[in-house]
C-alpha cells in the first residue's frame, strides 16, 4: 500500500512553476508549440473588411460603367435637362420680380404672335414657305 500511495504522491508532485511533471523526465527535449495567436478583435476584422473593399472598388466601378454606359449617360442628360429648367423659371421668376419688365415681355410677345400670323399663316404660298422652312431645319436637325 505504501508503494502505491509513493507512486500517486509522487505521480501528483507540483512542480515550483505550477507544471505537472513526472520524475526521471526532462522537458528540455519536448518540442515546443508556437504560441497561440491572438483573438482579432472585431474592429481589426471590419477595418480589413472594408480595405478588401476600398482596394475593389475602381475595378468594380469601372465594369460598372462599362456595361452600363448608355444608362447612365441617359440619366446624366435627365438631370441635366431637369436642372436647365429649374434654372431657367428661376430667371424667368426674377424677370417677373421687374416691376415693368414682365407687361413689356407680354406687349412684345403679343405683337410677335400677330406679325407671324399675318405673315405665314394667312396666305396658302406664305404657309408652304413656313412647311419648308420648318421641314428644312428637321433635315439639318436630324441629319
Amino acid at each position: 500500500m505504501e508503494i502505491q500511495q509513493q507512486q500517486l504522491e509522487s505521480a501528483n508532485s507540483v512542480s515550483p512553476q505550477g507544471v505537472l511533471s513526472l520524475e526521471g523526465t526532462e522537458t528540455g527535449n519536448l518540442p515546443k508549440l508556437p504560441p497561440a495567436k491572438t483573438p482579432t478583435s472585431q474592429w481589426q476584422r471590419i477595418s480589413r473588411q472594408l480595405i478588401d473593399i476600398l482596394d475593389q472598388l475602381p475595378d468594380y466601378l469601372g465594369s460598372f460603367f462599362a456595361k452600363n454606359q448608355q444608362a447612365i449617360l441617359t440619366i446624366v442628360l435627365i438631370l441635366s435637362a431637369f436642372v436647365t429648367v429649374k434654372v431657367v423659371i428661376a430667371i424667368l421668376d426674377a424677370i417677373n420680380g421687374v416691376p415693368l419688365l414682365a407687361p413689356i415681355f407680354e406687349i412684345v410677345g403679343i405683337f410677335y404672335a400677330i406679325w407671324f400670323t399675318f405673315r405665314y399663316l394667312i396666305k396658302a404660298e406664305t404657309r408652304q414657305e413656313l412647311t419648308q422652312k420648318v421641314s428644312s431645319f428637321k433635315q439639318q436637325l436630324l441629319g
